[in-house]
């Protein structure tokens, strides 16, 4: 879809990159077998970037909607809509909180086999769960706002996302 308002067209990129992203951590854990993987420098360089893309994604990008979208679709009558991205929200960093965690530890001291699993299986989690919402955000929130903001609004949530 081409988008209009640079707002969306800077969502719409977002979602592209992190869809991208978690379909290579996805395949990686799915490979992998055991914490043995950490050693492997690939490996640690994708949980590096796994690590920042949730530090922007999972914040910025997720207050930034709350923020500044959220109230605006709910004054138009998409309450229901805006009710389910904030729960999925709150889903998404209890998950995205666990992960960090111990991707950070893995990256640091190591994991003992427990915790490997546990990254293993919240990592899969949070794929499937980002990978979801950032799909049903392009397809419901980014349309609507194409009609909801209009070129001064655009400018202004622009603004307000770039400023942080």
């Amino acid at each position: 879809m081409e988008f209009r308002r640079q707002t969306n067209r800077r969502l719409h990129e977002e979602h592209v990159a992190v869809i991208d992203l978690l379909a290579r951590v996805e395949k990686a854990l799915v490979r992998a077998q055991d914490a043995s993987v950490l050693a492997d420098g690939d490996f640690q360089g994708l949980l590096r970037t796994l690590l920042r893309a949730l530090e922007f994604e999972v914040g910025a990008h997720f207050d930034f909607e709350e923020r500044e979208l959220f109230p605006r679709m709910a004054e138009v009558g998409e309450a229901d809509l805006v009710a389910l991205f904030e729960e999925e929200h709150v889903v998404i960093r209890d998950v995205a909180s666990e992960v960090r965690a111990l991707a950070t530890k893995a990256l640091g001291e190591g994991l003992a086999p427990a915790q490997w699993q546990s990254l293993r299986t919240h990592g899969l989690e949070l794929c499937e769960r980002l990978t979801s919402h950032a799909e049903k955000e392009e397809g419901a929130l980014l349309p609507l706002l194409e009609d909801l903001l209009d070129e001064e609004n655009d400018r202004e949530a622009f603004a307000a996302y770039a400023a942080g």
